[in-house]
This record gives C-alpha cells, sequence and structure tokens, in this order.
C-alpha cells in the first residue's frame, strides 16, 4: 500500500510539473516581449534579428519548441540568461538562498507569533484579546506588503537608524565572505566573520519581521478557526469533567489535534512567502530569487523569467505533496481511507 501511495504521489506530481512547464512556456509565448529584440537590440539590422530568430528556434512550430524546452528542463537547461550572459541555472542558484534565508525566518518568526496568538484568539473568543488578535492580523492580511515595506524604511531606517538599509550587506563588506551556502548569515558564521554577521543581520532584521507579520496574520487566522472547532469537540468537556487543567486542555489536547491540519497550512504558507517574495525583495534590493524575476522581465529576459517562474511553482508544488503525507502519517484516520 505505501509502494502504491508512493507511486501515486510522484505521478501526480510529474503531472503538476509538467502542466507548470506547459503554462510558464506558453505565458512566455503570449506576453508582449520580443526575445530577440532583448538581445540584438532595437538598432540591430534585419541581418542580425534573422540570425538570431532562427538560432532561438523560433521559426519551428509551436508544438517542437515546446517539445524542446521540455527536454532541456530534464537535463537542467535552463537556456541562457540574456542580461547576465550565464546559464539561468546557474542564477537561480545564486540568487534563490537569499530568498529561502528571508522566507525561512519570516515563517519561523510568523509560526512563533501566529500559532499562539490564534490560540490565544479562540481560548478567549470575542473578548478583547480575541479582537485585538484579529485587528492586528486584518492588518497584516489586508495592507499591501510594498507598502508597510516603505513605511518600516522610512520609520526605522530613516528616522531611528535602528536598521540597515536596502540590500543585503555593506558595499564595504562585499567579498569578504567565501560563498558556500550562498547563504551571508550562515557563510559569514562558518567563516567566523562577526562583523558580517552582524551587518547582514541589520539588513535584514527589517524585511524578515515584515514577512514574518505577514505570515503571522495568517497563521494566527488559521489556527483560531481550527481552535475553535477543537475547543467545541466532546472529548474537551470530558478532559475538564476529569479535573484537567486548562493549559493541558488547550495545548496537550485542542491544539495537539489542531496541529495535524495546521501543518499542511504552514507548508502552503511556507511556499506562498517564497513564491510572493518579489515586492518585498524590490522594495528593500533584496538579491533573492524575486528581484531576479522582476528585474529580468522589466529587460525582456524571457528565459530568466520562465526558469524563475518555474523554479518557485516546482517548490510549491513539491511542498504540497509533502504536506499531504505529512498529513496521513500524522493522521491514523487517512491512512485507514486511502487503504
Amino acid at each position: 500500500m505505501r509502494a502504491r501511495r508512493l507511486t501515486n504521489a510522484l505521478v501526480t506530481t510529474a503531472i503538476t510539473l509538467l502542466g507548470l512547464v506547459a503554462l510558464t512556456f506558453f505565458i512566455g509565448r503570449v506576453i508582449p516581449i520580443d526575445p530577440v529584440l532583448s538581445i540584438v537590440g532595437e538598432k540591430a539590422t534585419q541581418e542580425a534579428y534573422d540570425k538570431v530568430y532562427y538560432a532561438l528556434g523560433l521559426d519551428k512550430p509551436v508544438w517542437e519548441q515546446f517539445t524542446s524546452y521540455t527536454f532541456k528542463l530534464l537535463q537542467g537547461d535552463f537556456g541562457t540568461s540574456f542580461t547576465t550572459t550565464r546559464p539561468v541555472l546557474t542564477d537561480l542558484l545564486s540568487f534563490f538562498p537569499a530568498t529561502l534565508e528571508l522566507a525561512t525566518l519570516g515563517l519561523l518568526l510568523g509560526v512563533a507569533l501566529g500559532v499562539p496568538a490564534g490560540v490565544a484568539s479562540a481560548y478567549w473568543h470575542d473578548k478583547w484579546p480575541d479582537h485585538l488578535i484579529r485587528i492586528i492580523g486584518l492588518i497584516g492580511y489586508s495592507v499591501p506588503i510594498f507598502w508597510l515595506g516603505l513605511v518600516g524604511l522610512y520609520v526605522f531606517y530613516y528616522k531611528l537608524d535602528w536598521v540597515a538599509g536596502p540590500g543585503q550587506i555593506d558595499v564595504f563588506f562585499v567579498g569578504i565572505v567565501k560563498p558556500i551556502t550562498n547563504s551571508i548569515l550562515i557563510d559569514s558564521l562558518i567563516g567566523g566573520h562577526w562583523d558580517v554577521f552582524w551587518n547582514a543581520f541589520s539588513h535584514i532584521v527589517l524585511p524578515v519581521c515584515l514577512v514574518g507579520y505577514f505570515s503571522m496574520a495568517y497563521l494566527s487566522r488559521m489556527t483560531r478557526s481550527l481552535m475553535l472547532d477543537q475547543l467545541t469537540q466532546e472529548y474537551v468537556l470530558t478532559a475538564r469533567l476529569k479535573g484537567a487543567n486548562e493549559f493541558e486542555v488547550v495545548v496537550g489536547h485542542a491544539l495537539r489535534n489542531a496541529a495535524i491540519p495546521l501543518v499542511t497550512i504552514i507548508a502552503l504558507s511556507y511556499g506562498g512567502l517564497l513564491e510572493g517574495s518579489v515586492l518585498i525583495e524590490t522594495v528593500f534590493g533584496w538579491p533573492g530569487i524575486g528581484n531576479y524575476i522582476a528585474s529580468s522581465l522589466f529587460r525582456g529576459d524571457i528565459n530568466a523569467v520562465l526558469g524563475g517562474t518555474f523554479l518557485v511553482g516546482a517548490i510549491f508544488i513539491i511542498l504540497n505533496q509533502l504536506s499531504d503525507v505529512l498529513y496521513a502519517t500524522l493522521d491514523p484516520r487517512t491512512r485507514e481511507l486511502r487503504k
């Protein structure tokens, strides 16, 4: 049974990834950007234009272009970036760790604040703590994150000078740390460069807080909904009648059962942070995958845009599948239904 479930999961993932490849490919053919002009420039001769046009295979039928594009992806070939003149995969491996660093720290902060806030909101349902937490969450969930980023930079960087400004690190520290993981915090710790670490930390703290606030707003709302359902179950009443204290009832029983679907929500939230990093990275000049995709789009670098979009989409799909597997592992009832 486990082998069959694993096979089904792999087939589903493969089909979904193929659909993602098709979607990104045809979007790249529909958007009004000429990849040839992005390479040769608008003042190029017709001869130069035609040479690049045929070299890119744009004269071939669309189905043949798609087949060639798919086989290249299977070999890890995302094409060459017109902007950096490097393989797109090399660029993605260089820029993605910064996004991973930002999203991971933001998610950890969001979980640390959002889950307890959601539990407290459900426990004090319709009382002032519940209303306060819901208002705070509503602001974080509804206000555009790029606007919060601009306000945060103005207040905490420009006015108060509590944090460093845009970018990942000051120019003075560039090139000091040897890139190992391409995460400046981890690499500076490995190399023992504490001055670089604290400088990088001062740069990342504000965007992490904003990403964490956005994540907290979503997770507190979902945790509250799950906990409200669990706190009305009969096993909660039974535990109270047996003399269990409130902490044991809420955390040991209700939250324990709510944690099973909450795992899936956190995994999808993580994928959303990786996927939705474009705005916050653009505001803070963060050298991540979101900023890379946005700048490539403005420059008409289709290979970079499609490669970045596919990478983020693939990670989201894989996280979704992993959350399903973890959900089935934690909930015995799900395993029984799938047999």
